[in-house]
Order: structure tokens, then sequence, then C-alpha cells
């Protein structure tokens, strides 16, 4: 009974992850490599994105506190970053990353730090809810 009841809170958890966009369809592919030889597929996958996203982020914070900007770089770390982001569904740090994109087009400092900020306030956010989701799905099996 317990069982079934934390498999209704980890399914509403993850469906509220889709429903407030923080995730996208990519999640869904994910989870479809996930089977019985592999349960955590998807929460190694994750896990793996938050260490190598951790390097990217310093790299841009550097990157950032550069004098003169270099903008083609940081615009170019951030697309890899973007691209890691994109790989596990990660909808609302996509979002964030293309804005700063953005600005690093048009050399606009001010709007890089402040969209970075963003960027790394999205990113701490997806890796406290999906650290609960995944908690609660285990509990759930």
């Amino acid at each position: 009974m317990e069982g079934n009841q934390q498999q209704r809170q980890a399914a509403y958890m993850r469906n509220g992850l889709f429903n407030q966009g923080y995730l996208d369809e990519q999640f869904l592919q994910l989870e479809d490599l996930q089977d019985e030889v592999n349960p955590n597929f998807v929460e190694e996958v994750v896990k793996l994105f938050y260490t190598d996203s951790a390097r990217f982020l310093r790299n841009i914070e550097v990157t950032l506190d550069k004098s003169p900007r270099d903008f083609d770089k940081l615009d170019n770390v951030m697309h890899q970053f973007k691209g890691s982001s994109s790989s596990i569904g990660a909808k609302k740090v996509k979002k964030e990353c293309t804005q700063f994109q953005e600005y690093c087009k048009v050399g606009n400092l001010e709007g890089c730090i402040r969209t970075f900020q963003e960027v790394k306030q999205e990113h701490a956010t997806l890796k406290r809810k999906l650290e609960s989701y995944f908690q609660l799905a285990r509990q759930a099996r």
C-alpha cells in the first residue's frame, strides 16, 4: 500500500516537472532507454550531466571575469552547455542558455551577466527537483 502511494507521489512529482516547464520530451526519451537491467539509467545520466556542467559553468564564469571579454568563447562554451542540457531535457536551462547566446552575439556584457545568473539558478533548481524526484522514485520501487 505504501509503495503504491510513493509511486503515485513520484508520478505526480515527475508530471509537475513537465507541467512547470522544467523538462521536455528528451527526458521521456531517456526514460525509454531505462529497463530492468539498468533501473537507474536516467538518474546516472543526470548525475553525469551535473558533473560535466560544473566544468562548463566554471569556464563561463572565468571567461566572464577576463578582460577584454571574449564573446565568441562565451558563446561557444554556452553552446556546449546548452547541448548538454538539451540531452537530458532541461527545458528552462536550455531557454536561458539561448538568451545568453543572444547577448553574446551583440556583445551585451550586462545581459550576459544577468542571464548567466538565471542559467545558474535554473540549473540549481532543476538539480534539487530531480534529486527529490529520483529519491522518491527509488523509494517507490
